[in-house]
């Protein structure tokens, strides 16, 4: 399925950069979007706040622009956490996160959609987490916005099957990236005698699992939720 046009949200880092790289390294044309400064080296990308509409209109619009159509493959990536105790959780920082992880992919597949359903053909890759259903004190807002991407990649399954649309959730667990190779050493055997695998994972076996969904090979799969966590989660 190589050459399909393919747009990640918050490609410029972390595991969206390493989903944005495997998927132009098999031959895909790959636009990221980020929210300020350049796109890292090698790839294309556009200026996007996915929590506000005109933002992400005209992120797609400079992205088909780029690609010279409609965008096939959305990998809706983009996140942010605002941890805090349930208690001293304020509404801003319960807001910001489900308006930023679950309202900006919301926003993200609704404008995608349009060119998909005129295709008959497209794909939608949610990366949520395992603590969507599997769930972690301290992180309310967190975990309510990744596992709503359960209830929209399903809606969406069902009510766009038929126009060769697929919309599935990839749920990483514990990944090395930047923020888990600052934690101290006793926190990170503590995490890893959690993961029946007994590690942390890569960003690039995440990479590879949206690399299989969104291929031609991943047709007949909607509305499944994949866990790459090392079995933490046990398929949730």
């Amino acid at each position: 399925m190589a050459g399909r046009n393919v747009l990640v949200t918050g490609g410029n880092r972390g595991i969206g950069l390493s989903i944005a790289r495997a998927l132009a390294e098999a031959g895909h044309h790959v636009v990221i979007t980020h929210r300020s400064g350049e796109p890292p080296e090698g790839l294309q990308g556009v200026l996007c706040e996915v929590t506000d509409t005109s933002s992400v209109d005209a992120a797609f619009t400079a992205a088909e622009e780029l690609f010279g159509g409609p965008v096939d493959v959305l990998v809706a990536n983009a996140g942010v956490t605002r941890d805090q105790l349930l208690m001293r959780m304020s509404d801003e920082e319960f807001d910001s996160v489900i308006d930023t992880n679950l309202a900006g992919a919301f926003r993200c597949a609704r404008r995608a959609v349009k060119g998909m359903i005129r295709a008959r053909h497209g794909r939608i890759i949610f990366i949520s987490s395992v603590v969507g259903l599997y769930g972690s004190p301290g992180q309310t807002n967190y975990s309510a916005s990744k596992s709503g991407l359960v209830g929209l990649a399903r809606s969406i399954s069902r009510e766009l099957g038929t126009r060769g649309i697929t919309a599935n959730v990839v749920a990483p667990g514990f990944i090395e990236t930047d923020m888990t190779e600052v934690l101290p050493e006793d926190r990170k055997k503590a995490y890893q005698a959690s993961i029946p695998a007994g590690r942390f994972g890569q960003s690039d076996e995440v990479a590879a699992t949206v690399r299989f969904l969104a291929s031609d090979d991943a047709a007949y799969i909607t509305g499944a939720v994949i866990p790459v966590d090392g079995g933490l989660g046990m398929g949730h």
